[in-house]
């Protein structure tokens, strides 16, 4: 991998938001050291990189922290603009699309797929369902309108919200896993569908997501802290 100054990246191997800053790395080809943090006794150094908010990803970049993953993996793009493939679109509406409907994924699909895990009746997992098919429906659409008809939702190759969505598609297999609940259905999201397994298939996603059972134990330890744990140690 190419070289990029001091990188550390504080991270949580499952949280969908450090793999899709470790994927940008990737896209990138840029070598870091990755420091795994246990986030239910949070260590010196994550305080210290992040005292706001306290969570992970933190990018480490010559001894300064860039933190909040959104922020990262548009800073990795515009500090290495000449190295690899670009991660945001050039068009500056394309861009502002790009940015609109990762900030949807992370506001309307990621809470309701979180609450599935974490609901307390069966009546309650029915609601978080219908809230996360309904955001599908939204990033479908989105697929074929920022696509243009090609493989990626950047078009040819990953880009900026590939990163962001494809970031989360481990935790949609725990579901299914654990719940037996399919979050992108052929039927309802064809579009979606392909995209899934195009994307699995790259060497970004082969490279950096973790296996499913790495999920799906570790909500299982997340739910035996449940009285004392949050749905943001899963994540952050």
């Amino acid at each position: 991998m190419a070289r990029g100054g001091s990188l550390k990246l504080l991270g949580l191997t499952v949280s969908p938001f450090v793999v899709r800053v470790r994927m940008a790395l990737q896209l990138k080809g840029l070598g870091y050291e990755y420091i795994e943090q246990d986030l239910f006794i949070k260590g010196d150094l994550l305080l210290m990189s992040n005292p706001v908010h306290k969570k992970v990803p933190v990018l480490i970049h010559d001894g300064k922290p860039i933190c909040e993953s959104l922020a990262i993996v548009q800073y990795i793009d515009e500090v290495w603009a000449a190295t690899g493939p670009s991660i945001l679109p050039a068009d500056p509406y394309e861009r502002a699309d790009a940015r609109f409907w990762a900030a949807y994924a992370d506001s309307k699909l990621l809470p309701a797929w979180v609450g599935i895990m974490w609901a307390a009746t069966e009546e309650e997992r029915a609601e978080k369902v219908e809230d996360t098919l309904k955001a599908i429906g939204h990033l479908e659409e989105a697929f074929g309108k920022c696509s243009n008809g090609k493989a990626f939702f950047a078009g040819d190759s990953v880009g900026y919200l590939d990163l962001v969505l494809g970031s989360q598609l481990l935790w949609f297999e725990a579901l299914q896993k654990m719940f037996g609940v399919v979050v992108i259905e052929e039927g309802k999201a064809p579009l979606l569908t392909a995209w899934v397994k195009r994307f699995g298939e790259t060497d970004t996603a082969k490279e950096v997501v973790p296996d499913v059972d790495t999920a799906v134990e570790y909500l299982k330890k997340l739910q035996s802290h449940r009285a004392g744990a949050t749905v943001a140690q899963l994540l952050s």
